[in-house]
C-alpha cells in the first residue's frame, strides 16, 4: 500500500512524534510505501524503516500548537490563537503538499485539529487519530474549534481513539461521530525489554557519550550536556532509584512526585524539557538528578535501571504510553489512576499477584498515597520486585506491540 502520515511537528521527544515514527516504521518494515509530512529537519536521526520524509513550508513560520514550546525556526503559537486566516493558511499549505503526493491507499492524519481539516482539505480520502492533546488543551470549551472538528471528522473515514477515555472525550467536545474505533498506542518490545543492570548502565553511558554538544545546554530538545560524567556518577552503586520521563509542565503532575519523594530512601532520575524545569528543580530535594530530553535510545538502558518508574499527570492522558514503556522494560509503573492512565493500570494490573496489585497506581494529585506506595514498593525483597518487572513486561507484550497496533491502523473500514 501506498500511506501518506501526516503530523504536524517533530519526530522526537512526545507522545505523538514518537507514535508518529512508530508507524512509520512498522508499516515500511511491512513493505508499504510510506511518506511523512512533517516539520522535522533531521529525520535521519530516526529510524522509520525507509519512511520518507518531506517538510511543507509553514506561511509566516508559523506553527500551531497546544502546548507551548521552543521550535527552532519556526514561531509556535497556541491553536486557539490562531486566526482564522491563519488557520486557513497553514491548512492549505499543508493539504497542498500531501495533494502532490496522491494518489494514495491511505492518508493517515494526527490530531483531530488541524490534522483532520488537512486530511479534508486534501479531497482524499483520510483517517484521524485522535491524540487527546488537541481536545483538552485546545478545542474543550471553545465553540468555533469544537464545531470545526465536528465537520472534518464527519468526512473521515474512521476517527481513531487511543482509549475508552479519549472516545469519552472526544464525544464530549465534539459531539457523537460516527466510525470511531478504538486502537491503542503500541510499544517497541523489542527496543524495550529486560536488561542486566551492568550491561544496561554501561550502554547508557556509552549513549550519553554520542550526544551532540549542548554548550549551556541552550538547545532544550538536546540531552544535557556532561550526561555521561553525571550519569556515571550519580547512577553509581546498587542503590533505590525512581524515575520520570515526560514534558516538564505542571500538567503533567512532577511537582506531586517531587514532594511525594521527600523522606523516601531513593534518588530520583528526572527526564524531559519544558517550561517548568526551572520551577521544578527550585523544588527538587537532594539526589534528584535533571537529565534534559533523552531520546529511546537512551530510556531503553535508563529504565532497566529504574526500580519505579512515576507517571504523576495530574491532567486527563489519552494513553498511559510512559507506563507502557516502562513496563515493556521491567521499571514497574506507579501513575496516577484516572483516564488512559487507569486502563494501563488496569492491564499491568491484572498480571501482577493479587497481594501486589495496589502497587500499580496512587489517588491523582495526592503525595501522601504516592509516598506510601513508593516506601512500599522500595521495600519489597528482592523475589518480589523481580516478580513485578516480569508481570509488567509480559502485561505489555500481551496487549500493546506495535506490530499489531500499525496492522490494525491499515485495516479496511
Amino acid at each position: 500500500m501506498r500511506v501518506l502520515l501526516w503530523h504536524g511537528y517533530l519526530l522526537g521527544g512526545t507522545g505523538s512524534n514518537v507514535y508518529t515514527r512508530a508507524l512509520a516504521r512498522e508499516w515500511s518494515h511491512a513493505g508499504h510505501d510510506v511518506t511523512v509530512v512533517c516539520q522535522e529537519r533531521a529525520p535521519e536521526q530516526y529510524d522509520l524503516g525507509g519512511a520518507q520524509v518531506v517538510v511543507p513550508e509553514l506561511p509566516g513560520l508559523l506553527l500551531p500548537v497546544f502546548v507551548l514550546d521552543r521550535y527552532a525556526g519556526l514561531e509556535p503559537k497556541l491553536l486557539q490563537d490562531f486566526t482564522a486566516s491563519e488557520r486557513g493558511a497553514y491548512v492549505e499549505a499543508n493539504a497542498a503538499a500531501l495533494r502532490e503526493l496522491l494518489p494514495a491507499d491511505v492518508v493517515f492524519a494526527n490530531h483531530v485539529l488541524l490534522g483532520g481539516a488537512v486530511g479534508e482539505r486534501t479531497g482524499a480520502p483520510f483517517r484521524v487519530k485522535a491524540h487527546g492533546s488537541e481536545l483538552e488543551y485546545s478545542m474543550r470549551g471553545r465553540p468555533d474549534l469544537e464545531k470545526w472538528g465536528a465537520h472534518v471528522l464527519a468526512a473521515a473515514e474512521v476517527t481513531y481513539v487511543g482509549s475508552e477515555h479519549i472516545r469519552k472525550v472526544l464525544e464530549d467536545v465534539v459531539g457523537h461521530v460516527h466510525r470511531v474505533q478504538e486502537v491503542p498506542p503500541g510499544v517497541d518490545v523489542d527496543e524495550f525489554i529486560l536488561r542486566d543492570r551492568d550491561e544496561a548502565l554501561a550502554a547508557l553511558l556509552e549513549e550519553a557519550r554520542n550526544d551532540p554538544p549542548n554548550p549551556g545546554n541552550r538547545e532544550e530538545r538536546l540531552p544535557d550536556e556532561g550526561n555521561a560524567e553525571r550519569l556515571a556518577q550519580f547512577l553509581a552503586g546498587d542503590e533505590p532509584t525512581v524515575l520520570y520521563f515526560g514534558k516538564l509542565i505542571e500538567q503533567k503532575g512532577v511537582q506531586v512526585l517531587l514532594e511525594a519523594m521527600r523522606g523516601v530512601d531513593a534518588r530520583l532520575v528526572i527526564v524531559g524539557f519544558g517550561p517548568y524545569r526551572a520551577t521544578l528543580e527550585r523544588l527538587a530535594p537532594a539526589r534528584t538528578l535533571f537529565t534534559g530530553a533523552l531520546e529511546h535510545r537512551h530510556l531503553a538502558q535508563l529504565l532497566p535501571l529504574a526500580d519505579v518508574t512515576v507517571v504523576p499527570s495530574i491532567f486527563p492522558e489519552a494513553f498511559g504510553m510512559v507506563a507502557a514503556e516502562a513496563a515493556s522494560a521491567g521499571s514497574p509503573p506507579l501513575v496516577a489512576r484516572h483516564s488512559g492512565l487507569a486502563e494501563v493500570a488496569a492491564g499491568i494490573e491484572a498480571r501482577y499477584p493479587p497481594h501486589l496489585q495496589h502497587l500499580v497506581s496512587f489517588d491523582t494529585g495526592d503525595a501522601a498515597d504516592l509516598h506510601g506506595k513508593l516506601v512500599e514498593l522500595l521495600a519489597l525483597p528482592r523475589e518480589d520486585r523481580d516478580a513485578l518487572r516480569h508481570a509488567a513486561r509480559a502485561a505489555v507484550v500481551d496487549n500493546w506491540s506495535w506490530a499489531s497496533v500499525a496492522q490494525r491502523l491499515l485495516a479496511p473500514v
